[in-house]
């Protein structure tokens, strides 16, 4: 049966009809009953008929209305969406679980995954993830098993299993590197801990430089990253180790685990010394040596006087912005250097501009003491020598130019001089690279590019400390110490390839900014007169389609949620 309107006339009215079929089989309707005229209905005459039909059907009635629907908070999806998409695409899911089994009574792959994405979405401690998980639903997993108890000994689990889940990452992104050539990129930095606790044995928080300056208890962070800057090794050590000490059994490891045919070792400037040179040369990788491309220190550019001012005289005289590029030999090395005038330039006028700013001020205080010297009164505490020259060294020195503002620190008068050699070696350096490799086969031109390309490696550990925020770090155990690295590694590793995905379809978007467009995206629950509930997600945006079809991951869906 069903309810039709007919018009008889400019009256319509309401009647309910019944379909059947006669004896020939041919459908037919008969009117059942005439409720009455549209506007009676409308009017609400026919409330208690409806009422009485909805009572028996075990809905509620009209009067209970819809006061009684309940909405539930809603929920992020579309960033954990988005990562459980990427994270089981890598087979991240398999081989974890399959490393992980059977260590612990809970599922230690599910905990894992909550924490690296965790460092992504909203980075919080442990304690701080049960919050986060408030607001937010992640695919496949059961949350209200998300204990802090269980996250803290998942890490444990992860220490426990250490060289199988090295193993297992090893094997997932092996297939990403080139075998033949593998440019890889080494760098390390400084990671800030909490606590003033000592362990026995196995302490791994140590005083130390740190990279963001001055003295502070931290750990060290080793990553070996691709030229496409994928993230494939990490190794954590203690916080006073020198930079030299971990470059070759890190770059061992990672031949033994990749089993790369070749490999270009690119390192920054902290990690060259002759003594490393020697050591870099005796690494074998198959049959033939580790070849390499390091920046030499700014420090030792004076060993470089003679090639630098040939170089300079006939390639750094004229005016145009052009990059020059040579090579020369060094202790059986090939050095390239290059040559930016634009940054030359700006370096020499900042400079020149420090040193007539001090000479500007030395020339006020030789005539402020030797105005006393003569019997004349100036407001103020009167000058002395000794004070005068302890303000201008310290002046001098936060510039950065005591090698070219030379003071004798034991006279006893206050006097400086202008290092002119000093300062013409300067102008020499400035704008000026050099590195030093053995790579044979490659043009000068290309050593230089190989080199730039790790300012952007350098970014992955920018990214470990702003968006992952893996500092400071809070554990006081060695073992979680590390453990906190991996799942901050493995965030990084996500963050890599959801980069290079974007960057293959020339998207303008960051990773960062993805995440925070698919963080839109809403899961909703409804109670219906707190007897039917209704549950889906917010309409995509066109940004929000326009994003999964570029990264090649599924949309969300509410049916599989």
């Amino acid at each position: 049966m069903f309810v039709k309107v007919t018009t008889s006339g400019p009256r319509r009215y309401v009647k309910l009809v019944e379909a059947y079929r006669d004896g020939a089989g041919k459908p037919r309707q008969r009117v059942v009953a005439t409720l009455g005229r549209l506007e009676t209905i409308e009017a609400g005459e026919a409330n208690a008929l409806l009422n009485g039909l909805l009572r028996v059907s075990g809905r509620p009635t009209l009067d209970e209305g819809t006061g009684d629907t309940e909405f539930a908070p809603a929920r992020s999806v579309g960033d954990t969406w988005l990562l459980t998409s990427l994270w089981k695409e890598l087979g991240f899911d398999q081989a974890f679980r399959r490393v992980l089994r059977n260590k612990r009574s809970f599922d230690a792959e599910h905990l894992l995954r909550v924490m690296v994405f965790n460092r992504l979405c909203d980075p919080e401690s442990k304690l701080g993830i049960l919050r986060w998980l408030e607001g937010t639903l992640l695919p496949e997993i059961d949350q209200a098993s998300v204990t802090h108890q269980h996250l803290l000994r998942t890490m444990d689990t992860l220490c426990e299993c250490g060289d199988a889940v090295d193993a297992a990452m090893s094997e997932m992104l092996r297939p990403l590197i080139d075998q033949d050539l593998s440019m890889v990129f080494y760098d390390l930095t400084t990671i800030r801990t909490e606590g003033l606790s000592e362990q026995a044995e196995g302490e791994l928080r140590a005083y130390g430089a740190s990279k963001e300056g001055g003295i502070g208890r931290q750990v060290m962070l080793g990553v070996v990253q691709t030229a496409d800057g994928l993230p494939i090794h990490h190794e954590v050590f203690a916080g006073n180790t020198g930079e030299t000490t971990t470059l070759n059994p890190t770059i061992k490891t990672v031949i033994e685990r990749f089993g790369v045919k070749r490999i270009v070792l690119v390192a920054d400037r902290g990690l060259l010394s002759l003594d490393n040179l020697e050591s870099l040369t005796q690494i074998q990788v198959g049959d033939r040596p580790l070849e390499f491309i390091l920046a030499v220190p700014a420090r030792r550019y004076a060993d470089f006087d003679d090639l630098l001012q040939d170089f300079h005289q006939k390639h750094c005289g004229g005016e145009e912005d052009q990059e020059s590029i040579g090579e020369f030999s060094w202790q059986g090395h090939r050095l390239v250097v290059a040559h930016r005038p634009e940054v030359a330039r700006e370096l020499g006028e900042r400079r020149d501009r420090k040193i007539a700013e001090l000479t500007t001020e030395a020339d006020r205080y030789f005539e402020k003491l030797d105005g006393q010297d003569a019997g004349r009164k100036y407001r103020g505490r009167k000058l002395s020598d000794g004070g005068v020259m302890a303000r201008f060294y310290r002046d001098v020195s936060e510039a950065h130019l005591a090698h070219i503002i030379r003071m004798d620190l034991t006279s006893e008068t206050f006097n400086y001089v202008l290092d002119t050699r000093a300062l013409e070696r300067a102008r020499v350096i400035d704008g000026k690279l050099l590195l030093v490799t053995n790579v044979q086969d490659l043009k000068p031109e290309d050593v230089v590019a190989r080199y730039k390309a790790l300012s952007d490696i350098e970014q992955g550990f920018r990214v470990l400390k702003s968006e992952i925020e893996i500092a400071p770090v809070y554990h006081r155990l060695p073992d979680r110490i590390r453990a906190h690295a991996l799942i901050c590694f493995l965030a990084l590793v996500l963050y890599r390839v959801l980069r290079m995905r974007l960057k293959a379809r020339d998207h303008r978007l960051s990773p960062t900014r993805a995440l925070e467009i698919a963080n839109r995206i809403q899961y909703h629950q409804v109670m219906l007169h707190r007897q039917q509930a209704a549950s889906g997600l917010s309409k995509l945006t066109p940004e929000q389609h326009d994003l999964f079809e570029a990264i090649d991951l599924p949309k969300p869906s509410a049916k599989r949620l």
